[in-house]
């Protein structure tokens, strides 16, 4: 077999075979093996030639020797011509990779197609596994529940790469990831446009929305679970306060109001004293008297805004108005824009910090996810089936293009890198067929030099 070519990458990435870079040092060596051991053999067997008149044990050595170099020239022919023409002799039916590239490919493809890609295999796949709780048992970081330190594939799970490759580094990296993302996604868009087009979203999501009958339900529900009178009540201390912060407005409000005879007689002042007085004397009445007259009038009123909301054209109308107006006021557009521009501001200052910010959210979040996934059966059932759904979908309407796109990268691979592909991937076992082809068959002559010996 003529010179191994070397490792060729794919996308810059080492070519991979058995979870290991494929090493052309470890195929040439045993290239090299495999020769020598056939080349060891022409020696033998023509050194013994000479001796075989000499001792009978001479002649099963040399029938070793024979056998065993026709055996390894014959399996040395044989994977050679799996890659190209044995002594660049152009042989029929040799380099038979390199000349049946393309059907190589189309088949290739039609595996794939026929035992992973149709609906019916991807669905009988999917039905066995619990995607759902894999993911839970991702995101928590539940271990392996296998019987050993290893599991089906043979890793070791006590390894620091593999628990570093599925475990708690794996997740913050992905959230650590995620977080950077959607920083640099927030500091490349135009932050004026971005805020517009939320606001847009926004305020066409609320024109949808009729609020009237929303505020309504709101209130009547309020009422009738009692929640509206510690609103009341806390108006009612609200307007004390205002009425004791301008009590010298009020006083000036009714000196000014009362004729020249009731000023000059001083009685201004005592009416004023006696209309606080009696204000003050009615707030605390309204505050401790549940059954006050006044808040039933309050409540009456609130019931009558409460049915109208949901029943009254008019005040529904009102409210709409209200709300469009409110939408379109510049003011309020401004005051979203500063809003919009401070929430943004905080999501890239927390999603940057490597501890306390987003990052660290998102891992708990992740985490509550997985606990979720891992405990909820229905949502398991939900999402799992989804998931099968997804897949088979994916499968029906894509699963040609999928094969298409590897028969024609396959074609579209010259017959060297194909060649050195297939060779660097089986090509030292490929050498161990030669070493075992050599030592077989001299094994063989030697059996049948024994025999011809006794007849």
């Amino acid at each position: 077999m003529s010179e191994s070519r070397p490792n060729l990458p794919v996308g810059g990435v080492p070519l991979m075979f058995g979870g290991q870079p494929l090493n052309d040092d470890r195929a040439r060596r045993m290239r090299w093996t495999a020769t020598g051991i056939l080349a060891a053999m022409a020696v033998l067997f023509f050194t013994t030639h000479g001796l075989l008149g000499q001792h009978p044990a001479w002649g099963y050595v040399n029938a070793f020797a024979e056998a065993a170099m026709v055996g390894g020239l014959a399996d040395w022919f044989a994977v050679t011509a799996l890659f190209r023409h044995p002594l660049g002799i152009p042989i029929p039916h040799t380099a038979i990779i390199p000349m049946n590239k393309d059907r190589i490919a189309d088949t290739m493809a039609q595996f794939l197609q026929e035992n992973f890609l149709t609906p019916a295999v991807v669905a009988r796949r999917m039905a066995g596994m619990n995607v759902a709780r894999a993911v839970g048992d991702f995101l928590v970081g539940a271990p392996k529940e296998i019987g050993s330190d290893a599991d089906d594939t043979g890793a070791d799970n006590n390894d620091p790469a593999n628990i570093d490759a599925d475990g708690p580094d794996a997740r913050a990296r992905i959230t650590g990831g995620a977080a950077e993302l959607l920083a640099e996604v927030l500091e490349s868009l135009d932050p004026d446009r971005l805020g517009n087009q939320v606001r847009s979203g926004l305020g066409a999501q609320l024109g949808k929305i009729d609020m009237s009958p929303l505020v309504g339900r709101m209130l009547e529900s309020a009422m009738a679970d009692r929640r509206h009178l510690p609103l009341i009540d806390g108006f009612v201390r609200w307007a004390g306060l205002t009425l004791e912060d301008n009590e010298d407005t009020i006083r000036n409000i009714i000196h000014e109001r009362v004729n020249g005879v009731l000023r000059w007689a001083g009685l201004d002042k005592t009416i004023s004293g006696n209309v606080l007085d009696g204000l003050y004397k009615l707030l605390a009445e309204v505050l401790v008297d549940p059954d006050h007259p006044l808040r039933s009038k309050v409540e009456e009123g609130l019931e009558k805004l409460a049915h109208d909301l949901q029943h009254d054209p008019e005040t529904r109308e009102r409210v709409e108005e209200m709300k469009r107006d409110l939408i379109e006021n510049p003011a309020v557009a401004e005051w979203w824009m500063g809003v919009w521009e401070r929430i943004r501001q905080s999501l890239i200052r927390r999603a940057r910090e490597p501890d306390t910010g987003l990052g660290t959210e998102m891992r708990k979040g992740l985490a509550d996810l997985g606990g979720a996934l891992k405990q909820d059966e229905r949502l398991q059932l939900q999402i799992n089936r989804f998931a099968r759904r997804t897949l088979v979908g994916i499968a029906t309407r894509y699963g040609g293009e999928i094969v298409t796109l590897v028969s024609e990268t396959v074609k579209r691979w010259d017959a060297t890198t194909i060649t050195g592909r297939i060779e660097n991937a089986v090509g030292r076992d490929l050498q161990f067929i030669r070493i075992n082809g050599t030592l077989v068959g001299g094994l063989v002559g030697m059996t049948l030099h024994f025999i011809t010996s006794l007849m």
